[in-house]
């Protein structure tokens, strides 16, 4: 245990660090890893996707915490936006969670491979320029919300990916966008958590440590490590070409994402 324990600490320093250099969120990282770390362990391979994913959004409850408030203390986060968007990320990661723990574990890899297409494809080729659309009003953020966060939660992301576009095109600059995504992701995180542990009570056959779909020792050795490493790669930011090792990730993210589609079919 305390081999692979460490290995989740050095994976989750890995993740940080990436997720700190190239602006990515988490989860696009750590389910990948948490799928291939399950298998490693034998896990039963019913329940290995649905961990992954519960485990991820669990993990994202601290990193979307401490992004958010240092955000806020630059005065960067929109919270009438947070505000008005999050019942609607609450209902539908919940919701999303539900219905992921009625998917075969093998359905969600095909999920979480085609969303891996997409974000590679726009990290390669994605240019993210400001739109001239108004923000809508708190029904409009509602029905936006149930949408990202019913995807967010299929795929154990914290919805950066899905909220950033989306405020870029309602005329939101930048770094206002980045900043209220990372408060955003707080409502996705705790509701998917809560959604993934609930519904994996009645699961059988979970692996030791393992709360209905969140394992703790994986969760733990990530949060801890992550929250170390992700300033690190931020500071790398301003030193290293990130727009190519974006590109670079973007082509290793779509060999995960080929590796995990082919396991789901074969």
């Amino acid at each position: 245990m305390l081999t692979y324990f460490l290995l989740y600490g050095l994976f989750g320093a890995f993740a940080g660090i990436l997720a700190g250099l190239l602006g990515i969120g988490g989860g696009l990282i750590i389910v990948p890893i948490l799928t291939f770390m399950f298998n490693l362990q034998n896990f039963p391979q019913e329940h290995i996707m649905h961990l992954a994913l519960g485990t991820s959004l669990a993990s994202i409850i601290f990193t979307s915490c401490s992004s958010a408030y240092s955000h806020h203390k630059h005065g960067a986060v929109n919270w009438d936006i947070v505000k008005k968007i999050s019942l609607g990320i609450i209902i539908g990661t919940y919701c999303g969670s539900y219905l992921a723990s009625k998917i075969p574990a093998h359905v969600l890899q095909i999920i979480f491979s085609c969303f891996i297409f997409y974000v590679s494809s726009q990290m390669f080729f994605g240019k993210k320029n400001l739109g001239t659309k108004e923000m809508p009003k708190t029904f409009g953020l509602s029905i936006t919300g149930l949408i990202i966060g019913s995807i967010s939660s299929l795929v154990g992301i914290g919805g950066g990916t899905l909220s950033v576009p989306f405020m870029l095109w309602h005329s939101v600059e930048m770094r206002k966008a980045i900043a209220t995504s990372a408060a955003i992701g707080i409502p996705i995180a705790v509701s998917g958590c809560i959604g993934y542990l609930i519904n994996g009570f009645s699961a059988t056959n979970l692996p030791q440590y393992a709360y209905g779909y969140i394992y703790v020792p994986a969760l733990i050795g990530l949060v801890l490590c992550s929250m170390l490493t992700a300033p690190i790669g931020a500071h790398f930011t301003h030193t290293l070409p990130v727009a190519k090792i974006k590109k670079f990730f973007a082509c290793l993210l779509i060999i995960v994402g080929i590796r995990m589609l082919y396991s789901a079919l074969y």
